[in-house]
């Protein structure tokens, strides 16, 4: 299996600030959601999509200072994806080489907003989604 990364674009940056009544003490819990879609352009069997994407969003049981939105898409070149593992391996691999970058995106929208920066943890690859680790993915509604 050989690839490379040919481009990448930020196709949704958003930051809103929510203004909530809290204590001054008081400490939120930012549990970013993250998703994925991985596409192949159908003329070219050769090129794959990737979007990556993170959200924080207030509700009324769990308030937020903001919300943010932030998904970019990396195009990618990749030969010889013979098996499904290959496939579940290029997958995984997009992933771990966008997601740098959506985190250096997401502190710097934060930062740019004149708050404390939201700095994303670092994820292990393969780690990041429950179908990467074998798992079923979780229904969250």
């Amino acid at each position: 299996m050989k690839y490379a990364l040919r481009n990448i674009v930020a196709e949704e940056l958003s930051y809103t600030m929510n203004r909530i009544k809290v204590d001054k003490d008081t400490k939120f819990e930012i549990k970013p959601q993250f998703s994925r879609t991985v596409r192949r352009v159908q003329e070219n069997d050769k090129l794959w999509f990737l979007s990556l994407e993170v959200k924080v969003e207030s509700t009324e049981d769990s308030p937020k200072p903001f919300n943010i939105k932030a998904r970019l898409v990396g195009m990618f070149e990749a030969e010889e994806i013979e098996s499904e593992l290959d496939r579940q391996d290029l997958v995984i691999n997009m992933t771990e080489i966008v997601y740098p970058y959506l985190r250096a995106a997401v502190s710097a929208l934060t930062a740019n907003s004149f708050i404390n920066p939201l700095i994303l943890p670092v994820i292990p690859a393969g780690t990041m989604f429950p179908e990467d680790r074998g798992e079923a993915p979780q229904n969250l509604n």
